[in-house]
């Protein structure tokens, strides 16, 4: 399972012209998923997320989480995170796991993040989505369950 987290000073994700998701200050997470990813690697990476040290403090160190804040979270499922592109110009996307495999635990990630009390928005799987992300810094880091 791979997340690709930025922070964010405000995300929105729209489908066919309807806001069906928007944060303020925190993180959009784009989540994606492979064949042998588990309940196991949700928690993990969800536990990772909620609590990266990427905000600062009064120090102005990225010393604080998502939870020490107070932000929300804009997750987006996005199976092109394991699109490989080390052959020709074309990805391959054979490495993002098939729907019923990547739903199930997608739904089990934003049920995780929830869980730690955190106000979470999300897309909607499978859709064409135009998610807008005010990257803050800009940070984006790279979290991978394995």
């Amino acid at each position: 399972m791979r997340a690709l987290v930025q922070r964010a000073a405000a995300g929105s994700v729209d489908v066919a012209g309807e806001r069906i998701g928007e944060i303020g200050k925190g993180l959009v997470i784009l989540l994606g998923v492979t064949h042998s990813d588990t309940e196991k690697d949700a928690a993990f990476l969800s536990e990772k997320c909620m609590n990266l040290r990427i905000f600062e403090d009064d120090a102005g160190k990225m010393n604080r989480s998502l939870l020490d804040v107070g932000g929300e979270a804009l997750i987006i499922s996005q199976f092109t995170l394991y699109g490989d592109a080390s052959h020709g110009r074309r990805p391959s996307f054979t490495e993002a796991a098939r729907p019923e495999v990547a739903i199930p635990l997608y739904e089990k990630f934003v049920e995780l993040c929830r869980g730690y009390g955190v106000r979470v928005a999300t897309g909607r799987f499978g859709a064409e989505m135009l998610v807008s992300i005010r990257n803050d810094g800009p940070v984006t880091i790279l979290a991978e369950s394995r």
